[in-house]
């Protein structure tokens, strides 16, 4: 039998290495300054939405009023010049507005009546709800988001409504509605018999769910009066916090001088003239979710809705 030996491996060569070596080391120092700026670069963008995220909205200007401060007894008010919309429609005297502004108000409805009025709403839109990040529940026609369209909830869900909602659920809503119209006429100086609930009067739940239809993008700046020209005053009741319930989410009025937000807290009332002088938008939620009433009132008696009642 013939044994073959098996070579040695070939033994790098030493002057070899240390050349390589070297040459990592060139190509090393020659790179290390672009790496250097873009890891920089990596910080200074990681920095500034850090600051962007932390801060929120960075366009706003003032705050009107912070979720943990208590505006009571009196409505703070902020008085604005009257736009030129009013003039397009027919005027009512001891409605239509003169004086024009925005205010907020604790002192209207308890916590523990926002609270229950949330409730209200859970139970509603458990029903159903959007497919995007926007529901409504309008117990006035009916309307209840449903995926990407909505349904009338007493015709799609009949007798079940009953085990829904209560008697004493729509008299704390008409009680509750019969306070906001009034401190909406006193601070306006109105006669609160010439001023008319009107539609759309409705609960919103807003959360962070990327939005599937227009309906769902709720974030846009608008004009109530253009958009619905019945509307005279708008007031919403927050039926949630701030911060702790969700964050995003402020209420903000789109001055020319900037812009000046209202953060919600369960049980306050924010409310305005109608008109292009307050343009406003809603914060997108980032995070949790915010309840909300709308509620809406016209000077026309041909637009007036009534409160609502269980069929």
């Amino acid at each position: 039998m013939t044994i073959q030996r098996r070579s040695n491996p070939k033994v790098p060569d030493a002057n070899g290495i240390e050349k390589k070596i070297k040459r990592q080391a060139s190509a090393w120092r020659g790179s290390r300054v672009p790496m250097l700026l873009l890891l920089g670069g990596l910080v200074v963008c990681v920095t500034v939405a850090w600051l962007v995220l932390a801060n929120g909205d960075s366009e706003i200007t003032e705050t009107l009023a912070r979720k943990g401060e208590l505006v009571a007894p009196q409505p703070r008010v902020y008085s604005v010049p009257c736009s030129e919309d009013y003039d397009n429609y027919k005027r009512y005297p001891g409605c239509t507005p003169l004086k024009c502004g925005r205010a907020v108000t604790d002192a209207v409805v308890t916590r523990e009546e926002a609270l229950m009025l949330r409730r209200l709403a859970e139970r509603g839109l458990s029903l159903a709800g959007s497919e995007g990040g926007a529901s409504i529940l309008d117990l006035h026609s009916g309307a209840l988001s449903m995926g990407k369209q909505f349904v009338n909830i007493y015709r799609y869900f009949g007798e079940q409504i009953g085990e829904v909602f209560t008697p004493e659920d729509f008299q704390l809503y008409s009680d509750v509605r019969a306070r906001i119209q009034a401190v909406v006429a006193e601070t306006f100086g109105l006669d609160p018999a010439l001023m008319y609930l009107t539609k759309p009067t409705f609960f919103s739940r807003i959360n962070s769910t990327v939005a599937q239809t227009q309906h769902d993008e709720y974030w846009h700046p608008h004009i109530d009066k253009v958009t619905y020209g019945s509307f005279d005053y708008t007031s919403l009741l927050y039926l949630s916090d701030y911060g702790a319930d969700f964050t995003g989410g402020r209420f903000i009025f789109m001055d020319p001088s900037g812009n000046r937000t209202v953060e919600p807290r369960a049980g306050r009332v924010s409310f305005f003239s109608s008109g292009t002088e307050n343009l406003h938008r809603v914060e997108q939620v980032t995070w949790g979710t915010r309840f909300a009433i709308t509620v809406s009132f016209t000077c026309d008696p041909a637009h007036a809705i009534a409160d609502p009642a269980l069929p």
